[in-house]
């Protein structure tokens, strides 16, 4: 056991001291929770028995430093997934809809294993709270965990005493965005199949197959057909080069990550990127639809304009996105409305500037902006069943016309041989 020297605050703002026989900090902690405290301080009692505790906590700590060292630098090269976010997240909510104060709450959070989320997260932010920081602040500190958006519109919800429902509120936000990346994933995961085996064949027939004929053929001495002799060329060059073709994903990821590094390239892929054919149509109304549901949960929860679009415009993935809304920004800030700056940026659709027009003269732009992002989102999701309808058979084509050309070029020099022989 070990002695704790306390402050803490009443319900009615009386201070109080005394002194806690626990086991460790936690306990006492908990232990104050309960008597319907709030803890100002806490600080272990000279002479007690804790010094002899700390010691062997000490020495067995640092057997196991190492690794949690180690453990501490893997985890932090990894953001949590969206799902992840939005489950822990609403852990939270249903933690303090249950009615339990904010600190117990995040203590419970700290023994749940949510993953993707460490529980020594939990328990750093209820150590902030405890110490006097608000939900915000303390999570503000964990941002490789929180985004500027979560912890603005957690600041929002402590400021209207809805914080909640601000929860709640957030985790149906990453919910649906993740589910959005989910669909993204779907829709593109049978042609990169198709595409993995069509390489896959095309590479054994070059490194096995076209060898044997092709010895074949210098037997036989007979003029082969162009198409086959340019084959044979292919295969003597993926023979002899084999060793540099391992190096080429790597040296062109290099190279995209230099180019798109710079503003230039940035901008460049950015705008290559929407104005594809099939896909830029999927990129841009995942872009809408990000942006309007973004602003309107932050509008919606208090956040005030400015600060909604500055925290939009930091999470956009796109350059030229990120350009119009900035625009935007300093359109509003010089005393516009929302809608008109939008239009001057010519790149959002004019569906999207009449909603938000509507809702601005109604007085309800966070519910105009949600409806822009339900008809995006919906939007979204036919536009993804179409590219994946379409690219479907086109793979498959293109694999056809791929392993017919090289079946062709065998074809032809066998009958060349055949004919020759019949002479």
């Amino acid at each position: 056991m070990a002695q704790f020297s306390y402050k803490a605050r009443r319900p009615s703002g009386d201070v109080v001291k005394g002194v806690l026989d626990v086991d460790d900090r936690g306990a006492a902690l908990i232990q104050i929770e309960r008597s319907g405290l709030l803890p100002i301080s806490l600080e272990a009692v000279k002479g007690g028995n804790q010094g002899t505790g700390a010691a062997k906590k000490g020495s067995g700590d640092l057997s196991s430093a190492l690794p949690t060292f180690l453990r501490s630098i893997l985890n932090r090269q990894r953001k949590p997934k969206l799902q992840e976010l939005a489950t822990w997240t609403q852990q939270l909510a249903n933690l303090i809809h249950s009615g339990m104060p904010l600190t117990l709450a995040l203590n419970s959070m700290g023994h749940l294993k949510s993953k993707g989320i460490e529980q020594e997260i939990s328990q750093q932010l209820r150590q902030d709270v405890m110490e006097g920081k608000s939900l915000s602040e303390a999570m503000a500190k964990q941002s490789r965990i929180f985004s500027d958006l979560y912890v603005n519109m957690i600041k929002a919800g402590e400021q209207s005493g809805a914080l909640e429902e601000v929860l709640h509120r957030l985790a149906a936000h990453f919910k649906l965005f993740a589910e959005v990346r989910q669909k993204f994933i779907s829709a593109l995961t049978y042609p990169s199949v198709v595409a993995g085996v069509g390489v896959a064949i095309i590479i054994l027939f070059m490194t096995v197959i076209l060898p044997r004929f092709t010895s074949i053929f210098e037997e036989m001495d007979v003029p082969l057909p162009q198409s086959t002799q340019i084959l044979i060329n292919v295969s003597n060059f993926f023979a002899n080069w084999w060793l540099v073709f391992p190096f080429i994903p790597i040296l062109l990821t290099i190279f995209y990550r230099r180019f798109s590094a710079t503003e230039f390239g940035r901008q460049y892929l950015d705008r290559w990127k929407i104005s594809l054919p099939v896909l830029g149509n999927v990129i841009q109304l995942n872009l809408f639809g990000q942006f309007a549901r973004t602003l309107s949960t932050l509008l919606h929860n208090g956040v005030p304009v400015l600060t909604a679009l500055q925290i939009t415009e930091k999470i956009m993935p796109n350059v030229i996105i990120k350009k119009a809304i900035k625009q935007t920004r300093e359109g509003v800030t010089d005393g516009k409305t929302l809608a008109q700056p939008l239009a001057r940026s010519r790149l959002f659709p004019q569906l999207m500037i009449d909603l938000i027009q509507i809702g601005e003269e109604t007085g309800d732009v966070p519910g105009s902006l949600q409806s822009v992002a339900e008809t995006y989102e919906n939007e979204l999701t036919v536009a993804l069943r179409v590219m994946t309808n379409l690219l479907e058979p086109a793979m498959i084509i293109l694999m056809a016309i791929g392993v017919g050309g090289l079946l062709f070029s065998i074809l032809s020099a066998m009958f060349q041989i055949t004919s020759s022989i019949g002479r």
